[in-house]
């Protein structure tokens, strides 16, 4: 009976812990967000513009010998990007050259 309360208090601790958790990552990511949009919000109104990440040229190579994905791959190592966040530059990228 021991053994069954004390597996019973373990499983809601370890649930209430995770819950906890969680609401806390969900805060904090909220907070990135709002400073996101206020940093910005700053380089609009000062018209600065964010600097392209060296070594772009390796990627635009890489697009002109119609390799997205290894384009893709060689954004995310230069920049440290994400994987949608990198696919979304390639394609914009991409789209650049076209034009």
């Amino acid at each position: 009976m021991n053994t069954v309360f004390l597996l019973v208090m373990l499983i809601g601790t370890a649930g209430w812990i995770t819950s906890t958790v969680s609401l806390r990552v969900k805060s904090l990511q909220l907070q990135a967000d709002r400073m996101e949009r206020r940093m910005a919000l700053l380089l609009d109104h000062f018209g600065i513009e964010e600097p392209e990440p060296a070594g772009l040229d390796e990627v635009r190579a890489l697009l002109g010998e119609d390799r997205q994905i290894s384009a893709i791959k060689a954004y995310r190592r230069i920049t440290g990007a994400g994987l949608a966040e990198a696919k979304l530059a390639v394609e914009a990228l991409a789209e650049a050259r076209k034009s």
